[in-house]
This record gives C-alpha cells, structure tokens and sequence, in this order.
C-alpha cells in the first residue's frame, strides 16, 4: 500500500460536498458497502441510499438528508478501507463539522448506529433551527481572520449578530448568523479588502449564535448517545486538538453547534505532530483542496470510489 499509515491522517468532510451518484460505484464494487447502505436504510426506516445514488438533487440537499448520506458514504468508504486492508489504522482521523461525527465513528468512539441517529439528529435540528431563526452564511476569501472577526463585530448588534463561522484555510472563511447582519459583514469585508465575498444558498446560519434555540435539545441527544475510547486521536473542530476521552469527545460536538470549526488550525496541528498524508474518507474532494492551502507539500488522496482504491494500492 502507497500509505505511510503512521503519517496518515483520514478525513471526514462535511455538507456542500453531496452529490447525487454518491456511493453508487463503491457499493457495485464492494459488498460491505453494498450492506452499509442497506444498514443506514433500515435504521433510518426508509431508503436514503436510493435517493443518494440516484434521487432528485433537491431532495439530497435538503440538510436533513445530506448530513446522514455524507456519515454513511464516509463510513462505508472507511469499512471498506478496513476490510481491504484488516488491521491497518491511520494515525489521527478529523472531520469538517458533521464529519468530525463521522471521524468518531470510524476512530470506534460510536457505533455506526449511534453515529447515524446523532448525525440525523443534529440535521432535524439544525433545519428546525433555520425554520426557528432563519439566517444566513457567506464565503469570505482573502480576508484574515482578526480582520473578519472586526467586520463581523462591526456589523453586529444585540439583535442581529454575525460571527466567523468556518476558518477553512488560509484566505477562506465562512461567516454565519443573522441574515441582516451578514449582509452588512459581506459589505464591510468587501471594504476591508476582501477578494470576493460570496453569500451561500442557505438559510440554516450553521456554528453560530442562531443555533440557540436547539442546543438544549442537541445537548441531550449527545448526552444519551453511547460514546466509547476511540482507537485513535480524533482532532476536534472547536479544541483543535485530540478529543482525549469520551467527556471531551461529547463537549467538542455539543459545542460545535454554535462554534467555530477551526479547520486550518486542526490541520495545522495533525502537521506538526507527524501528519504529511491526508485521505478524504467519504464524497468529494474539498478537504483535500483545503489542506493543500494549509500545509504545503502534503500528499492527498480521495477515498470515494472504486478507483480510489486502487489508487493507494502499491
């Protein structure tokens, strides 16, 4: 195999990478995936697989699909990896926002059972939450982040609030809150200096103060999911740092609801501690696209398809 596994770090993406088709070669191609998706089914008690390799692209994007049809394609990609190379664990495994679920599912820290329930969970209550407070998000490239962190207090008030939602990589970043307040922050980061300031097709303010009204809930279903050791390091969107236990594993997740998912600085710390080997575990390459900004020279390999595969074979 091409992987230097004690330098590898596998990676979990999180929404915006969903694609109809996804999943449909690897299931052709591996039957542990095949029963993967056929487990998701009957647990969710209807076929999300169906509409993930073949459904209408609006229905996948409604976030209440796309967050457990990313956990699933990312869980089978990873049990298929496991099956076709028994034994063999990366070093360190992290995920975008709901990927970080995904990563600790794989790392053993959740069933892929519980894992589903939670991931379906938080996407009812993230959608309940833009039903609740409707907001917005917007793509901010070429900004810093103390420079955007200005213009979002800037644009503030104590009713419209807008914070840095995403700090994806040097020179991208995501804000998110009030959909007032986030037109004023793309504004003002346009004067600021911004390259370009792009407001997303949402209406769920996602890691920011307008997940308020849904913490409590989100709290409890964290709580009473079962978490166990994880087998590896998993790095945490809001520590930026190894989830140590099963307590800071729950405290990262429950506070990533209205945090930010400090992307650039977990890559930076899986790279200073020996990590020079990404595998974007899952659909899509936009993690990988991400941490070539972040850390130069690290090799990257996607991880979705059957070519994939053999790809990181010797």
């Amino acid at each position: 195999m091409k992987l230097d596994l004690e330098h590898t770090a596998f990676i979990f993406p999180g929404q915006g990478s969903q694609t109809v088709g996804m999943g449909r070669d690897l299931a052709h191609a591996f039957s542990i995936v095949k029963e993967t998706f056929l487990e998701a089914d009957a647990i969710l008690g209807f076929s999300l697989s169906t509409m993930m390799m073949g459904g209408a692209v609006e229905d996948l994007n409604d976030t209440i699909n796309t967050q457990p049809a990313l956990y699933i394609h990312s869980l089978a990609a990873y049990r298929a990896f496991s099956h076709l190379f028994p034994g063999l664990k990366p070093a360190m495994m992290a995920g975008h926002s709901l990927g970080e679920i995904s990563a600790l599912a794989a790392a053993g820290a959740l069933s892929f059972e519980d894992g589903l329930r939670l991931v379906r969970k938080r996407a009812e209550l993230m959608k309940k939450a833009g039903q609740l407070a409707p907001g917005g998000m917007a793509a901010i490239l070429g900004l810093g982040i103390p420079e955007l962190e200005k213009v979002c207090s800037e644009a503030s008030t104590p009713d419209e609030l807008v914070q840095v939602a995403n700090d994806n990589c040097p020179g991208q970043v995501v804000i998110s809150g009030a959909k007032a307040a986030v037109e004023r922050a793309t504004a003002g980061a346009r004067a600021a200096g911004a390259k370009r300031a792009l407001p997303l097709a949402v209406s769920i303010a996602a890691h920011s103060s307008l997940m308020a009204p849904i913490q409590e809930e989100w709290n409890r279903a964290v709580e009473t999911a079962k978490f166990s050791s994880a087998q590896m390091p998993v790095i945490g969107n809001v520590q930026a740092g190894p989830l140590t236990d099963t307590n800071s594993a729950r405290a990262d997740i429950i506070a990533q609801m209205q945090s930010r998912v400090r992307w650039a600085e977990s890559v930076q710390f899986m790279s200073v501690n020996g990590i020079n080997t990404f595998v974007e575990a899952g659909t899509g390459t936009v993690l990988g696209g991400l941490v070539k900004r972040i850390v130069d020279g690290a090799a990257i390999f996607p991880l979705g398809n059957p070519q994939d595969f053999e790809s990181i074979r010797d």
